[in-house]
C-alpha cells in the first residue's frame, strides 16, 4: 500500500483537471455504487451540513482529492428532491492556501438556513509552521447564487482546557437559543462534549460548559460528531466514542451510537435511561448526521460514513475509497432507536426476478438489487455472494434457540480489516420476521425486523461471487434497483 508523504497529503489543489485521470480510474472500477453517494475522486468520510433549504436537501461530505488517505480536507456539495437522487454541484468549501484558520483543512459540521442563503459551522484545522494544530470553530456562507463566503473571523477558538482536538460543530435551535455542540477531548484523554450557546446565530457565542452524562465519565478517549436529537418526545444522544473496545465487536476501537434519556439545558445535563446502544451492528459505519430543521418531530433522517477511522479498504489501491449509507427514518420503539429505509427508494426498484435455481440450489444475484425476505419461525441460512456452486460468501444465520442474528463475512474471496473481526451479531427478543437487503456494487444494507436493527457492511465481490442461496422456511423476493447517483466530474 502507497506511503503518503506529508506534502502529497496535504498539497493544493489547483486546478481541476489534476483531477481528472483520477476520476476516471476510478470511474472504471467495479465496485463503484449505483445508488450510494461517492466520491468523485480520492477519500470521502464524514457526512455534514445535512438539510432541506430552496426546496431541496443539500448534503456535504468530507473530501480528500488526491487519494484514499486522510489530509487537507474540503466539503464537497450534494443535491436531492427526494433523498434517493443525487446530483454533484461540486466543492463547496476549500482550505486557506495560506496561514489562515482553516489552512490544514474544512472539518466536519453542520448547516442551517438564514432567508435565502446556507450558513455552514464547521472546524477550522490550522497548523503552524511548526505543525501544531489548533482548531477553530469557522462560519460560511453558501449564497443562492452558488457563491460560497468565508467569515473572516472564527466564531470560537479551541478551549485552553482541552486537548486540540476539538471539533466537529452541531448547530442545535432551541427556543431559548441557539447552542453549538463540539465533540472533544480533555486533558486526561477522556472523550467529551462541550457546549457553546449564542441569542445570535451569527455572532456572540460564548462557552456555556461541558456536556454532563452521568455514568459516561469514561467512556472513550475522544468524543466525535455528538448531536442530541428529539425523537418522539425522547432526547437522543448520538456521538462516536474513539478508542475503546465493545463486548461483541471484535477488534474495533471506533463506534457510533446513541444513549437514551433527558437533556436539560440550564445545567447542561444528559441523563441517560439506560446503556449505551450502537447504531449499526454491521462492520463499517461512522460519523452519522442527522438533518437539520425537520418539522416533523416524532423522525429524524440519518445518513452515515459507510467506513471507519483508521482501516483500510480494498479501492485503496485504485486511489478512492469510501461512500455513505442510505438515507433513513429514524424513530423510537420502545428504549430503541429504530432504523427504516426511506419509504421512496421503492421508486428504484427495476425489475422483479424470478428465481430460478441452478443446479446447485443458487440464484443470480444482480450487482445492484433489493431482496426482501419473510421469515417463518425457526432455524435460517441467507448466503450472499457465493459461487456458483454455493460455496463462499457472505453468510446471514439466525439461531431460533439463542434468538440471535449474525452476519458473517469470512467467505468473501477478497478479506480485508480481518483484526476487526468478522462476524457481527445482534440478539433478537421477538425472533426473526423480515429482512430487507440493500445491495450495491460494493456495500450490503440488512434491515431486520421493520428496522429493529440495521447491518451496514462494505463487500468487495469478485466476477464469481455473484449467486445466492438459502435455507430455512421463507418467503424471497429480489428486484433490479435503477441508478440514483451521477458519477459525473465536478469540481
Amino acid at each position: 500500500m502507497k506511503e503518503w508523504t506529508r506534502e502529497e497529503r496535504y498539497r493544493i489543489l489547483m486546478d481541476p483537471m489534476e483531477l481528472w485521470e483520477l476520476h476516471e480510474k476510478a470511474a472504471a472500477s467495479p465496485y463503484r455504487q449505483s445508488f450510494h453517494i461517492q466520491s468523485v475522486t480520492g477519500l470521502m468520510n464524514d457526512p455534514n451540513g445535512f438539510v432541506w433549504h430552496d426546496n431541496q436537501w443539500h448534503l456535504f461530505y468530507q473530501w480528500c482529492p488526491w487519494g484514499a488517505m486522510h489530509g487537507l480536507k474540503h466539503w464537497y456539495h450534494i443535491v436531492s428532491k427526494d433523498l434517493i437522487t443525487w446530483r454533484n454541484l461540486g466543492v463547496c468549501l476549500f482550505p486557506d492556501r495560506g496561514d489562515g484558520y482553516d489552512n490544514k483543512g474544512t472539518y466536519s459540521g453542520s448547516a442551517i438556513p438564514i432567508g435565502e442563503d446556507l450558513y455552514l459551522y464547521y472546524t477550522g484545522n490550522h497548523r503552524d509552521a511548526d505543525w501544531t494544530r489548533r482548531a477553530y470553530t469557522c462560519l460560511a456562507k453558501l449564497r443562492k447564487d452558488g457563491w460560497t463566503e468565508k467569515y473572516p473571523l472564527p466564531l470560537f477558538g479551541q478551549h485552553p482546557d482541552y486537548t486540540e482536538h476539538q471539533r466537529d460543530p452541531k448547530l442545535i435551535c432551541r427556543e431559548d437559543g441557539y447552542y453549538i455542540l463540539l465533540g472533544a477531548q480533555s486533558k486526561d484523554l477522556r472523550g467529551r462534549a462541550l457546549v457553546y450557546r449564542s441569542d445570535d446565530l451569527l455572532h456572540g457565542w460564548t462557552f456555556a460548559g461541558e456536556l454532563k452524562v452521568p455514568g459516561f465519565e469514561e467512556f472513550g478517549d475522544m468524543w466525535e460528531c455528538p448531536t442530541i436529537e428529539h425523537i418522539g418526545g425522547h432526547d437522543v444522544l448520538l456521538f462516536c466514542p474513539q478508542h475503546l473496545k465493545l463486548t461483541g465487536r471484535g477488534e474495533s476501537v471506533n463506534h457510533n451510537g446513541y444513549i437514551m434519556g433527558s437533556m436539560d439545558w440550564k445545567t447542561l445535563t444528559f441523563t441517560p435511561d439506560g446503556q449505551f446502544h450502537v447504531l449499526d451492528f454491521g462492520f463499517d459505519s461512522y460519523a452519522a448526521a442527522c438533518a437539520n430543521n425537520l418539522e416533523n418531530t416524532d423522525e429524524a433522517i440519518l445518513i452515515a460514513w459507510m467506513g471507519l477511522p483508521d482501516v483500510s479498504y480494498p479501492t485503496d489501491e485504485e486511489d478512492w475509497a469510501g461512500c455513505l449509507t442510505l438515507p433513513r427514518e429514524l424513530t423510537v420503539r420502545g428504549r430503541r432507536l429504530i432504523q427504516r429505509p426511506l419509504p421512496g427508494l421503492k421508486k428504484l426498484r427495476d425489475e422483479k426476478l424470478s428465481l430460478t435455481a441452478n443446479e446447485a440450489g443458487c440464484y443470480a444475484l444482480p450487482a445492484a438489487a433489493e431482496l426482501e425476505a419473510d421469515c417463518r419461525p425457526g432455524d435460517m441460512e441467507l448466503h450472499l455472494f457465493t459461487r456458483s456452486d454455493g460455496s463462499g460468501g457472505l453468510n446471514i444465520y439466525y439461531s431460533q434457540e439463542k434468538h440471535q442474528i449474525t452476519v458473517d463475512r469470512s467467505g468473501m474471496d477478497v478479506r480485508f480489516n480481518r483484526e476487526q473481526g468478522e462476524s457481527r451479531s445482534r440478539p433478537l427478543e421477538d425472533g426473526l420476521s423480515h429482512l430487507r437487503i440493500f445491495i450495491d456494487h460494493s456495500s450490503v444494507e440488512i434491515f431486520v425486523n421493520d428496522g429493529d436493527a440495521v447491518f451496514t457492511s462494505r463487500i468487495f465481490p469478485t466476477a464469481e461471487e455473484r449467486f445466492f442461496h438459502a435455507d430455512g422456511d421463507m418467503f424471497l423476493r429480489l428486484w433490479t434497483l435503477k441508478k440514483a447517483v451521477t458519477d459525473r466530474f465536478v469540481i
